[in-house]
């Protein structure tokens, strides 16, 4: 009876009314623009289906089904409590860095693209960086929050705790995804700073990462690059980093694409065309889209302006942006500090993901393989993200219902204080 009550409940018009609306909107419009993006950006999928002898709409329904899985599953997250919800992160994060060491075992890690970043247990194949990135942020939002009006000692523990823990899976996901890490590490550190960490420990914390990160460049291309000597085995990536940065900053004329530049030229070809007009050349007149290789995936952005323009263009940033803001405003209101803290950092994982990705395409910035949340095709990128927007609702809606009742206690007390009068 018990169980039938809370079903019923879940659809209630009272429990749908504390729903956050507003991440809603921006998750199903990130869901449309994604769906329609698609039938451009996966026309080499297309061939590809077509030579199996298999339908031409069957890449771009594979990806709606999953967009709709992801509403569905952010939809179910969005129930949870936020305590179940960081005590199942702590078992996720103690997962997810026994598979970042497992993929240093021969035959356990898939290397694409020169990247050892697929754990391939058998039965399955998945990125264990992607886990580690969310329950990292959970884990540290709970660990800074029991900082808060504690002895010096227990405040200490704590940080070192998160600290450590942060050190610990971005060096092991550093080793293949240099920019997962950095990106992953500048989020824990806007955290601690939200979490009032003292800022003379934040000034060091940057000095030392920026130390060791130029110390590295110049030791891998002085040391080994320019001397034609190869890199351990465990480190050979960051020669793919330092040259990257190198090509980046090098002001080289391109007078013919090749294998090293291609992405980057078709990229930069379909945004001119988009930029021809405010709204771009119209949905399914991309000609780029045959041309830059995985446009579905890291380079999508690229398709999107094709077909859009600058108008398409504004409107997608503003729909990131409206994440980040909405992440801000609605932690702002949580008297729950912890949660307060794993809202901001998944929003700000949503967010900065995605303009590092959209800044990538355009051209400023060296090449990282950061994917456009809710975007780029890939079932377990979606269903991930779509985790993140479910466990921020879940939050807004937990403190939704706790300031309800609160109101709802006010009222009654005060309605009882007018009839004795």
């Amino acid at each position: 009876m018990k169980t039938t009550t809370f079903f019923k409940s879940l659809f209630s018009k009272e429990h749908r009314s504390h729903y956050d609306k507003v991440f809603w909107l921006m998750m199903i419009a990130l869901a449309i623009v994604s769906a329609v993006t698609m039938y451009s950006a996966g026309s080499q999928l297309v061939y590809r289906s077509l030579a199996n002898n298999s339908s031409h709409f069957a890449p771009v329904f594979s990806h709606i089904v999953f967009l709709v899985a992801g509403l569905g599953v952010a939809w179910i997250v969005q129930q949870f409590p936020s305590n179940i919800i960081r005590g199942i992160a702590y078992v996720i994060l103690a997962f997810s860095i026994f598979c970042l060491l497992l993929m240093f075992v021969p035959g356990f890690g898939v290397r694409v693209n020169g990247a050892t970043r697929w754990l391939d247990l058998g039965f399955v194949t998945f990125q264990p960086s992607e886990f580690a990135k969310l329950s990292l942020i959970i884990v540290v939002s709970d660990l800074l929050s029991r900082m808060n009006d504690k002895e010096p000692e227990l405040r200490r523990k704590y940080f070192l705790y998160a600290l450590g823990l942060t050190i610990l899976v971005c060096g092991l996901i550093m080793i293949n995804n240099l920019s997962t890490a950095v990106m992953l590490g500048a989020i824990i550190f806007i955290m601690m700073f939200l979490a009032r960490v003292d800022w003379k420990v934040l000034v060091g914390m940057i000095a030392i990462a920026v130390v060791f990160l130029l110390s590295g460049y110049l030791i891998v291309k002085n040391v080994y690059i320019d001397q034609h000597r190869a890199l351990p085995r465990p480190l050979a990536r960051a020669e793919t980093w330092v040259n990257r940065i190198d090509n980046m900053n090098a002001d080289n004329e391109i007078t013919a694409i090749t294998d090293q530049n291609r992405q980057i030229v078709c990229s930069q070809i379909a945004i001119a065309r988009g930029a021809k007009t405010p709204f771009g050349v119209g949905p399914g007149q991309s000609k780029e889209r045959d041309f830059l290789p995985l446009a579905y995936a890291d380079f999508i952005f690229a398709i999107y302006v094709e077909e859009t323009g600058i108008v398409g263009a504004i409107i997608l940033i503003l729909i990131y942006v409206t994440i980040l803001f909405r992440a801000c405003s609605s932690s702002s209101r949580f008297g729950d500090h912890g949660a307060m803290l794993m809202v901001m950092g998944l929003g700000l994982l949503i967010s900065l993901q995605a303009f590092i990705s959209m800044a990538v395409t355009v051209g400023i910035g060296p090449v990282t393989g950061q994917p456009l949340p809710m975007m780029t095709r890939g079932g377990t990128g979606i269903i991930l993200t779509s985790v993140y927007f479910g466990i921020m609702m879940a939050v807004s809606r937990e403190q939704n219902e706790l300031k309800a009742q609160e109101q709802k206690t006010l009222d009654e007390s005060q309605q009882s204080d007018a009839e004795l009068v």
